[in-house]
């Protein structure tokens, strides 16, 4: 991305190289690859320099738009962002104030005759533990029916199931009340972070190990 430069602040970007007026003179697209970052520079194209330092991970937090400045004595334009906001970590709800204003769930104001479906300390919003939790639920649903067809024929035939097999999908069940008790008791949207976030635990020296204090399902054979 560029900025182009105009009486000493940034007129527009440029998102990629393309011909372009500047004044009265017509510049063809190759000058972005042809030219030096000065010669671009003295017509008033700066290159847009990314800080990506308070980017955060989207799927724990709020990212704020970016905002170019550009400094004329350095010569640059950077992109920067904000101080990100942090996903709700736990579940909001409706409250009485809300519930005696009859406030819709779109954030109206009760309207003619209609009635709410909800009143104070229903859930409003599912904060992140509720979805972390229900995909961990869909995560052992999904190992759990690769064997379930044992299960089935067991209660058909009468055909016992391999002591590894009810080995290994008791594990699935004992794994996921560890995982969703982990994430029940995350004090906050970083705490929750940190369970998801793969480390190396291996020792100076030793083959890299990657991983996460959540942990991870048993595998089949394992």
């Amino acid at each position: 991305m560029y900025a182009i430069i105009t009486d000493g602040s940034i007129s527009k970007y440029i998102n990629h190289p393309k011909p372009l007026v500047i004044g009265d003179v017509r510049y063809p697209a190759r000058i972005f690859s042809a030219w030096t970052a000065n010669e671009l520079a003295a017509i008033g194209i700066i290159e847009v320099t990314f800080n990506d330092s308070n980017k955060k991970d989207e799927t724990y937090y709020i990212n704020t738009n970016q905002t170019y400045t550009y400094d004329a004595d350095a010569g640059t334009v950077t992109a920067t962002y904000g101080n990100a906001t942090a996903k709700a970590h736990a579940d909001t709800t409706w409250t009485q104030d809300e519930e005696d204003a009859d406030v819709y769930p779109d954030g109206h104001a009760n309207a003619g005759d209609r009635i709410n479906t909800w009143t104070a300390g229903d859930v409003k919003t599912r904060g992140l533990k509720y979805n972390f939790i229900k995909n961990i639920k869909k995560q052992a649903e999904g190992l759990l029916n690769q064997t379930d067809w044992y299960v089935t024929r067991k209660a058909e035939k009468n055909t016992a199931i391999p002591s590894a097999i009810t080995t290994w999908r008791n594990g699935i069940r004992t794994k996921q009340a560890a995982m969703e008790t982990l994430i029940t008791n995350a004090s906050n949207t970083p705490a929750i972070e940190t369970l998801y976030t793969y480390v190396n635990t291996a020792d100076e020296g030793d083959p890299v190990v990657m991983e996460r204090p959540l942990g991870e399902f048993p595998e089949l054979g394992s």
